[in-house]
């Protein structure tokens, strides 16, 4: 069978490239091409388009960008044409993919969605176009398939989080920082995020807190889409080194993490560091953003819990007095036990069930 995937940044990368694992595993003679990152490549099939050429986020960001959108959107359904897959598969990456899928129903094509549209945070009119071009749609987080199916009378399949499965076989890996690069301080990691434009708004703020925190040392998270020797301005500062490409690994060996909210939040408590999430964007999409987005929360953790479990510092909040004043919070005993404590509760919710496999046997399924 032929299947087409659309992964759009580091995130859906990742859980794209486990997706293939397991549909090459249902269907050893499987034709995938898709859009996404390196850990998509290494599964075989053939890239399109590299995400780190198409991912853009905050409404003024996409909208400065709009004809390169345009034009991607173009490429991408003469290729769909030209490949005539059996199936398209959208990983993440809504307003791109969301697109792609309206044209694709009006070619007849079959349309599955992993990882559902944040709807229930804004956008929520977006349920129309779902019912309309979708046939199935999966919910990774608890709480959206009672949202989909008992506030929009919508049917989902829930899979659970592939974080869960990811960080799981992480966990049973034992590779090592390079002992070389890092000193015998306890390590504070920087998780700036995976575009460069969210990387250049978050770096200043987290290297004006260096210098008051001398017995640690801190240690970015370097992006796989992202050449390391981009980092080097913000190496230069003896206390500070790049790790590219194993933010797993830093994890596992970090005392505190500084995390722009995204996927990396839970990651993070996935990995029992406690954490500070971090957030700013320019001026024009965070004020459009506070006019029509209205969650409690911004950081995953937060909003799967219900509850804040983790400190979220955001756009004026995130301030170099307030980001010091978390690192001392977060290096006490008692709060550090009691957050380890909240993160097994977060454990618990998310469950243990293998969603790269549930989606590849649904697909295979449907395609039949």
């Amino acid at each position: 069978m032929k299947y087409y995937i659309i992964a759009g940044e580091a995130s859906g990368d990742l859980h794209g490239a486990h997706l293939m694992q397991a549909l090459y595993r249902k269907d050893p003679s499987a034709e995938i091409r898709f859009w996404g990152g390196d850990q998509m490549l290494k599964q075989g099939g053939v890239m399109v388009k590299h995400f780190k050429d198409h991912a853009f986020m905050g409404f003024w960001e996409v909208l400065i960008h709009l004809p390169i959108i345009l034009r991607n959107i173009a490429f991408c359904k003469a290729d769909i044409l030209a490949f005539q897959p059996d199936i398209l598969i959208y990983v993440d990456y809504p307003g791109f993919n969301m697109r792609i899928a309206k044209w694709a129903k009006n070619k007849g094509y079959l349309n599955h969605f992993y990882i559902s549209p944040q709807i229930w945070a804004w956008k929520e009119n977006r349920i129309k176009k779902i019912k309309r071009d979708i046939d199935q749609l999966y919910v990774i987080l608890p709480f959206e398939k009672d949202y989909f199916e008992n506030k929009h009378n919508y049917t989902v399949k829930y899979v659970g989080h592939p974080l869960v499965e990811v960080v799981r076989e992480s966990l049973t890996h034992t590779a090592e920082i390079d002992p070389i690069n890092l000193k015998n301080k306890p390590i504070i990691a920087l998780l700036p995020g995976s575009r460069k434009q969210e990387i250049n708004k978050m770096m200043p703020v987290f290297l004006s807190v260096v210098a008051h925190f001398p017995k640690y040392q801190f240690v970015i998270a370097g992006a796989p889409g992202i050449d390391p020797s981009w980092y080097d301005r913000f190496t230069i500062h003896p206390s500070i080194s790049l790790l590219h490409n194993q933010t797993y690994t830093l994890l596992k060996r970090s005392y505190i993490a500084l995390v722009t909210s995204g996927t990396a939040t839970l990651e993070t408590a996935l990995f029992n560091v406690p954490q500070l999430v971090c957030y700013r964007s320019s001026y024009l999409s965070y004020f459009i953003a506070k006019q029509i987005i209205s969650l409690k929360y911004i950081s995953l953790v937060n909003l799967i819990m219900d509850k804040e479990i983790v400190r979220e510092l955001i756009q004026h909040d995130c301030t170099t007095n307030a980001i010091s004043e978390e690192i001392k919070r977060l290096s006490d005993d008692k709060t550090r036990k009691k957050i380890a404590l909240e993160y097994r509760e977060l454990s618990k919710k998310l469950g243990s069930q293998n969603a790269s496999e549930t989606v590849a046997s649904s697909i295979v399924k449907a395609i039949g």
